[in-house]
Order: C-alpha cells, then sequence, then structure tokens
C-alpha cells in the first residue's frame, strides 16, 4: 500500500489544462505539453490516496482489469518501470485510454463512495506518456512464429488489440483499412485536441516493430472480397467498428447544410493535419445546431469553436442530468451526471430536454430548425406546450450515435447473422456463425467506449489463438456476452 493515511490528507486534483483563450486557436491538446507531463507535479501526492483495497472495486469498473492498486504503489515508491509493465501487462494501449476513456474505474474507486475518488486516469496517462519519453517502451518480437495467418479488418483500437496481441502469439497478422492510414476512429473521428495523431503514429510503429503488417486504403468487400479473405487467411478478425449512423428523418431533412457528424470531423481531422480537403465542411462564420449530448456532440462542439463559427449550441432531448450520483445509481455504478468536458469549457450552448420538429430553409439550404421543449413521462417525450421556437443554424451536425456496422460488404459476402441489434452475433468465444471468422468491437457490442473495444480485441485475439493452436496463454479480459453496469 502507498500512503495508509493518503486518502485522508491528500484532496483529488487533477491535471489543469492550457487557458481556453489560448488552445481555442490551435489543434494541440488541452494540455501544455501532453497530459501525463501536466499531471506529473502532482502525481506522487495522487497516487498516495490509493487504498489498496482488499477487494478493489475499481478491478470491476475497468473492463480491461487494470491492476489499478499496483501501479498506484508503485508510483507512490518512484518506481517507474515497474508501473510501466503493470500497466501493459493488461492494456496495450493506455495512451489512448488515459486520453479518451471516461473512467468507469474511478467511479467505482472504493474512496468515491463517501469522497472524491481516486484520479486514476491521471495516473494511467503520466505512466504512459512517461515510459514512452523515456524510451521504455520497445517492439516485443515473438519467441517463436507459428504458421498461421490472420487477417483483421479494421484498425480502431479493437481491430489494434487483437492485432497486437496475435502477433505476439506468433502469428503472421495482416490489418486491412479502408482509409490512407490506420488508427480508425482514433485517426479522424477523435478531434487532435483530444488525441494527437503523433500519439496513434508512434503506437503504430512499435506494432510494425513487432511484425504486424498494415494495408491501407484497401476496401474489403470490394477491393477483396469477404470469401477470398477466408480463402486466404487461416482466420478473419472483423473489427469494422459500428459506422451507420442515426439519422433524423423530419421535415427538411433534406436541406443542405445538414449533415452526419462524422461527414464533418474526418474532414476537420484532415484539415488540422496540414491535409488538402476539397470544399471542406466548416463551421466558419455559420450559427451551429449540434444535436445530440454525448462525447461526439462535444467533439464537434470544440472543432465548430476552433473554426470560427459565430455561435454553438448541443441539443439533447434528455434532461439535464444531475450533478451529484442519484440514489438510483449506486456505486460502483457507473452514474449519468452532469459533465463538463474541456470543450464545454471553451464556450457554446447547452440546451436539454427540446426535441426538434422540423429544419426551416431558404433557396434549399437550411437557416434554423424548430424546437420544442419535452417533458418525460412513463418512458415517452410529452412536448410542452407553447414552448416552440427556432433557433438559427446554417450548418446542423447530427450527433445520436450508430445502430450498427455496414451489412454491405463482408457482412453479407460472409452470411454472417446479425442480432436483435443490428450487430454481428457471435459466441462466448466471438466466433461467428462462419468458420474461422471472429467479430470483435463495436461490429458485434454496439457503440461503447475505447476501454472496451480494447477489452474486446484482447479477448478476441485470445480466442482466435485457441481456435487455432488448440490453446492459449494469451490473457482474456471478459467474455462478449457481459455487458458493463451502466456504461
Amino acid at each position: 500500500m502507498a500512503d495508509p493515511r493518503g486518502f485522508l490528507k491528500v484532496a483529488r486534483a487533477v491535471a489543469e489544462r492550457r487557458p481556453v483563450a489560448e488552445r481555442v486557436e490551435d489543434w494541440k491538446e488541452v494540455y501544455p505539453g501532453t497530459p501525463g507531463a501536466a499531471v506529473l507535479p502532482i502525481i506522487t501526492e495522487q497516487a498516495s490516496r490509493c487504498m489498496d483495497c482488499g477487494i478493489p472495486f475499481c478491478h470491476n469498473g475497468c473492463p480491461l482489469g487494470n491492476l489499478i492498486p499496483e501501479w498506484n504503489d508503485l508510483i507512490w515508491r518512484d518506481d517507474w518501470r515497474g508501473a510501466t509493465d503493470r500497466l501493459h501487462a493488461t492494456n496495450n494501449f493506455p495512451e489512448f485510454t488515459g486520453r479518451l476513456c471516461p473512467a468507469p474505474c474511478e467511479t467505482a474507486c472504493v474512496v468515491g463512495v463517501n469522497r472524491q475518488p481516486v484520479t486514476i486516469k491521471n495516473v494511467e496517462v503520466a505512466i504512459a506518456d512517461r515510459a514512452w519519453s523515456d524510451r521504455r517502451i520497445e517492439a516485443l518480437t515473438p519467441q517463436w512464429h507459428s504458421d498461421k495467418t490472420v487477417a483483421v479488418v479494421g484498425s480502431g483500437p479493437a481491430g489494434l488489440a487483437a492485432a497486437q496481441q496475435l502477433t505476439r502469439a506468433g502469428h503472421t497478422v495482416v490489418v486491412y483499412e479502408r482509409a490512407d492510414a490506420a488508427g480508425g476512429l482514433l485517426r479522424y473521428g477523435i478531434p487532435e485536441f483530444k488525441l494527437e495523431k503523433a500519439v496513434v503514429d508512434r503506437r503504430l510503429r512499435q506494432m510494425r516493430l513487432e511484425g504486424t503488417v498494415f494495408k491501407t486504403g484497401v476496401n474489403i468487400g470490394v477491393d477483396i472480397t469477404g470469401e477470398q479473405l477466408v480463402e486466404r487467411f487461416d482466420a478473419v478478425v472483423l473489427a469494422i467498428g459500428s459506422t451507420l449512423p442515426r439519422d433524423l428523418p423530419i421535415p427538411g431533412r433534406e436541406l443542405d447544410g445538414i449533415h452526419q457528424a462524422m461527414e464533418f470531423l474526418p474532414q476537420a481531422n484532415r484539415a488540422a493535419l496540414g491535409q488538402e480537403v476539397p470544399d471542406q465542411l466548416t463551421a466558419a462564420g455559420k450559427d451551429v445546431v449540434i444535436i445530440g449530448g454525448g462525447d461526439t456532440g462535444a467533439d464537434c462542439l470544440g472543432t465548430a469553436l476552433r473554426q470560427g463559427a459565430k455561435s454553438v449550441t448541443q441539443l439533447e432531448i434528455m434532461p439535464m442530468p444531475p450533478e451529484q450520483r442519484p440514489d438510483s445509481q449506486p456505486w460502483p455504478t457507473y452514474p449519468a451526471i452532469y459533465r463538463v468536458s474541456s470543450a464545454h469549457e471553451e464556450g457554446g450552448e447547452r440546451l436539454y430536454s427540446v426535441s426538434t420538429q422540423s429544419f426551416t430553409g431558404q433557396d434549399g439550404k437550411v437557416s434554423g430548425l424548430e424546437l420544442t421543449e419535452v417533458a418525460l413521462s412513463n418512458g415517452k417525450f410529452i412536448p410542452v406546450p407553447g414552448t416552440d421556437r427556432i433557433l438559427p443554424a446554417q450548418l446542423v451536425l447530427l450527433a445520436m450515435g450508430f445502430t450498427g456496422p455496414e451489412h454491405a460488404g463482408p457482412v453479407e459476402q460472409l452470411g454472417l447473422e446479425l442480432d436483435q441489434r443490428g450487430n454481428i452475433a457471435r459466441d462466448g468465444d466471438f466466433a461467428t456463425c462462419t468458420e474461422a471468422v471472429f467479430a470483435c468491437g463495436d461490429c458485434g457490442r454496439g457503440q461503447s467506449l475505447v476501454v472496451w473495444a480494447i477489452a474486446e480485441g484482447r479477448s478476441c485475439a485470445q480466442a482466435v489463438d485457441a481456435y487455432l493452436q488448440g490453446g492459449s496463454l494469451l490473457p482474456r479480459p471478459i467474455d462478449p456476452t457481459t455487458r458493463p453496469l451502466a456504461v
């Protein structure tokens, strides 16, 4: 245990971000330097708050089963190498989760029963970033090679985790990505101010040195059919994500200027990286309305502000959540509470309990939207009379989540079955109805968190390794039939 009285003596503290006026003028991460470097001055004291519980519920809150009390203790003792080893024992990409994960481990922290929980996420990213800066992270090449080949379709966090684990197990792994660069949503979905792409690139370099092969610009289902993929490889892992966006079919939807968030964000990411984007969709000088109150909506908000939007309003149909954990969501579940992301600190307005009724326009272009306040009654949203109004909008972004993976392409070509939610059906070993084809990440689980994607990728790799070899020594964090308590 670190300091037995640490949680009594030390108050919770988090890394300070750069001033808003400074950070909205660039696309760099919102922390000075890196998030890990920003937290270093307070990291030892914050790690001392960990109680090293007899039953550490943070393990239950983390899908990866991260050994949180162990690396907190090692940081307290200034053993950064030991902490790095403990962290990577369960998590392939802690620099991703330390930046992007909403930290369900913290809401499950035992200190959080009646105090502010340990800043687990800050400690995690500090360990990861310092490990990179101190060159402690090296390529781990397999001690032996099997004669088995595996194709991984999709290079998001689930596909990358599966590929790295299978490569380290000795298999020849090829990752196919239809975009021009690997990373999936990490590359073109997450804005630069949350995750600089240099962070992704350095991990991809490690994977290439370990032996993983990346084939970008290859659209499986078009350039290579699903049948050809199965013929060429001993096993196929589909990690194609949940990419079918939820639409809003209301009057005026056909107007120009109404776009899905994933039309807007990838273009902004490419432009921020210095790439040319012909006819780029931009928020500059416009009244922007974002429909959807989740993380994707917040990403659109921060991006629109950096592009010079005239105004930005984010709409959410659900009521404003409470600031404290409600009694109906007791510890250690992940509560639905009011959270303020870095983008929300930077500007814009958030409206709750509102529903968009129609879009208005001029000359075929959107000029506004009509909304009304709603009240939640018996699970239904009831319009509140007399609350109709029109918001000006020359750009509307739909950020209402995703309904499942694309069915055209390998899903149809391989004859894969879907579950009731429209995701790829798989058994307890991540296997689909087609021999030697496995599915992991959002395409099988549904839209979820980066930490669940990595956990699914690691677990799927164990199942594939066992399928190919008759057994496996790879770890398996989760069963695909499990669901998070509240996330």
